[in-house]
């Protein structure tokens, strides 16, 4: 059973709106429902529970049934921060998972991954117990010796950029966040799942990526996607 757990209870100060970045509406349509499409559309992804901002569920469930989207089966509250949002999920699809589901985690605001992308997240997750969709990063990076002035960079061929979705076997997911909570390790607003696993002592695996997989968090972010989407008409 392939499970996708969308991340949906952020606020979007940056993004500058009276309401919830996720339901922001691009031509007519909340963003986050262009992001369930995706997985609607995946062959290999069973079911779909959604973490929603708390007092947004009702919106939400009207928007699913707005667009006939079938795979979503659960919506719940989510947390303060990503990572109390992710583990809301993890601890309610334990009365619904066998220990070798395949999660999907996927941010609710990264409303153009293809299936390609998807597919091969999940491929990779099968193969190895977890996936983290990835790809080079090609700008330099520069550390900041004081406010003005560097002497030292990070070569850029060591270094990879990570992104959602990201696919772990549930039994290892469920382990790694009770865990967490137990150390309190990888639980900050500056973490996420593949940093948690890290901070665990987890290898993780790369999977493919794509440039078009934006997170929108800012305005022109948001120009972006309306430029991705109407280069697709």
């Amino acid at each position: 059973m392939i499970t996708a757990l969308i991340i949906a209870g952020g606020v979007g100060k940056r993004m500058g709106q009276d309401i919830p970045k996720q339901f922001i509406t691009v031509n007519g349509k909340p963003i986050i429902i262009y992001t369930l499409e995706s997985f609607e559309r995946h062959p290999l992804v069973d079911r779909v529970l959604v973490v929603c901002k708390t007092g947004w569920e009702e919106t939400l469930w009207g928007y699913i049934h707005e667009y006939g989207l079938k795979k979503v089966q659960w919506i719940i509250q989510g947390g303060s921060i990503g990572q109390e949002s992710i583990n809301n999920g993890v601890q309610f699809l334990k009365q619904y998972s066998d220990p070798d589901d395949t999660i999907v985690i996927h941010d609710g605001i990264r409303p153009l991954v293809d299936e390609l992308v998807l597919s091969d997240v999940i491929v990779k997750a099968k193969e190895h117990g977890n996936a983290v969709t990835s790809l080079p990063y090609n700008e330099q990076i520069f550390l900041k010796a004081t406010e003005e002035t560097t002497k030292e960079y990070i070569d850029r061929n060591t270094i990879r950029r990570v992104s959602t979705p990201q696919a772990y076997r549930f039994k290892k997911l469920a382990w790694a966040y009770d865990q967490a909570i137990k150390d309190k390790v990888g639980m900050t607003d500056s973490s996420y799942t593949n940093t948690m696993m890290v901070e665990l002592g987890e290898t993780l695996y790369f999977a493919a990526g794509s440039d078009k997989n934006i997170k929108l968090t800012t305005t022109d972010d948001l120009e972006l996607f309306k430029a991705y989407l109407k280069m697709n008409d």
